[in-house]
């Protein structure tokens, strides 16, 4: 068992904040999470769409497709629709053997509106969570049938936030519902990581190490700031630069055996984090965890 390190090129190319990464290239996103040693990256929105073009990206900076965003509407949609709209990504990502797609309800978040408090997102009461888990559970049946797994992003903004959230959803979804499971999420969302992490290791596809300041996300809570707001200010960071103990995250995965991504996903001002420095402080402190750990890295 062994477990392989990626990266998303947020903090390179923020698709949400274009203007902040306006001076990065995907192209040296790229090259230096390759060179800092990670051997993946997630999907981001400037790199080629079709699929030979993506193949032919990734395999010219030596670098695998370790999963990616995907936008669902399955609160609003019925399944034929959001088969329909997920079609695509759902080919693209077998045909370039990624791990997982990365779902997310998106169809009334407020992660993407600099003038709305992320305090003021939709929520759902926990017979409407469960109904709607039973509905991708559907969608996740019919993505294993096409050979992808659905890993399910408990996103801030969005109708998953909470712990709580996460355990109706986790209750209300079949088996083939997995979890992507992010560290700074949770916590900013108000959650145990470890409880959490414990609680559904079973079913946990694809992790997320982002940690987080606190100062910055009680400044948000307290001052109604957005998301995106957060993102600026700095709520977000590379593992060993806020507040989580990875070292108690990576003794719980070594625990299950987990054998797949463990992904940086650390949104920022790159003015204020420059995104090679911070991405190898992130990349260096997950090998010395894993070391501690007993995981093995994949080369």
């Amino acid at each position: 068992m062994n477990v392989k390190i990626g990266i998303s090129p947020i903090a390179w190319q923020n698709d949400d904040l274009p203007d902040i990464t306006a001076a990065f290239t995907m192209e040296q996103a790229l090259k230096e999470a390759r060179e800092i040693g990670y051997t993946g990256v997630e999907r981001g929105q400037r790199m080629p769409s079709d699929t030979e073009g993506l193949r032919a990206y990734l395999d010219g900076n030596d670098i695998a497709l370790c999963g990616g965003w995907c936008s669902g509407a399955s609160l609003v949609n019925d399944f034929a629709t959001e088969r329909d709209a997920v079609r695509a990504q759902v080919e693209q990502f077998v045909a370039l053997n990624s791990p997982c797609i990365v779902y997310a309800e998106c169809s009334n978040t407020v992660q993407g509106q600099i003038g709305t408090p992320v305090n003021h997102r939709p929520k759902l009461a926990k017979d409407e969570v469960m109904a709607y888990a039973a509905k991708i559970t559907d969608l996740a049946k019919w993505m294993g049938d096409q050979g992808m797994t659905m890993a399910y992003h408990h996103h801030m903004g969005t109708i998953i936030e909470t712990e709580d959230e996460v355990n109706w959803l986790m209750e209300g979804a079949g088996p083939e519902v997995k979890l992507c499971f992010d560290t700074g999420h949770l916590l900013f969302g108000g959650g145990d990581v470890m409880a959490t992490l414990n609680r559904w290791g079973d079913r946990v596809h694809h992790v997320h190490f982002k940690d987080i300041r606190p100062s910055m996300v009680q400044d948000t809570r307290e001052n109604n700031r957005s998301f995106l707001d957060a993102v600026i200010a700095g709520a977000f960071t590379v593992p060993s630069d806020g507040c989580i103990d990875f070292q108690a995250v990576a003794h719980a995965l070594k625990a299950m055996d987990y054998d797949g991504w463990i992904v940086v996903e650390a949104e920022q001002d790159p003015a204020k984090a420059p995104p090679y420095e911070y991405s190898k402080m992130g990349y260096d402190h997950i090998v010395d965890v894993c070391g501690q750990a007993g995981l093995e890295i994949a080369a």
